[in-house]
């Protein structure tokens, strides 16, 4: 069973998220938060699998709540928003959000989506991946944020690996370019994310994009 913390501040919406949580036979809502702070306490309490975490919350927004969650190792975040480029979501990625969905996300996708998380493996909606990389690649030059020396670490396959993790490429995309078995692409990413100390693939893409590889 993949455990559930749902945080979603209009109570409509959070009701409808639950329903169709409780729909999937493998995942269980172990409980609802109506604001970021609560979200925090409870995933302390309860320690989730994964938080479903609405970024625009009273009391603390959903990427500063996204930033604790991660901090403290207390679950996955799965992020929702009904906005799909603006600075809420680059900030919940950079927080160490391991996926990013609209709310409009049919629900099939959602249950999904939190399947995909609860493997371990990140995802950004698909109607957004390509535009998200677009808006890092087009805003201006400037001195990373990260210092490149990180990537010393890293062998040259894994920084391919990691180059095309920055492209939004899936497990089986990777395997196709690089020539390479999909178990095998998933040992890099493992491997690269505990060199970068990074929690999630979708951090690592984040990291590619800003560093320019």
């Amino acid at each position: 069973m993949i455990r559930v913390l749902v945080a979603e501040d209009q109570s409509a919406v959070r009701a409808g998220l639950v329903l169709i949580l409780r729909s999937a036979p493998d995942i269980e809502v172990v409980g609802e938060a109506a604001d970021g702070e609560r979200a925090v306490a409870l995933a302390r309490e309860l320690r989730p699998d994964l938080v479903l975490m609405d970024v625009q919350m009273p009391r603390l927004d959903g990427v500063s709540a996204t930033r604790q969650v991660v901090a403290e190792g207390l679950a996955d975040v799965l992020v929702l928003t009904t906005f799909d480029l603006d600075e809420y979501v680059f900030g919940a990625l950079r927080a160490g959000a391991a996926g990013f969905l609209l709310k409009n996300t049919e629900a099939r996708d959602l249950i999904e989506a939190v399947r995909a998380v609860g493997r371990g493996e990140g995802l950004i909606a698909p109607a957004v991946t390509r535009r998200l990389i677009a808006e890092f690649a087009a805003r201006p030059v400037r001195e990373p944020t990260v210092d490149p020396a990180v990537l010393d670490a890293l062998t040259r396959r894994e920084r391919e690996v990691l180059a095309c993790l920055g492209g939004g490429l899936s497990n089986a995309e990777i395997a196709g370019r690089l020539d390479m078995a999909e178990a095998t692409v998933k040992t890099h990413v493992s491997r690269l994310l505990g060199k970068l100390d990074l929690r999630s693939r979708v951090q690592a893409a984040v990291l590619a994009q800003e560093l320019g590889i």
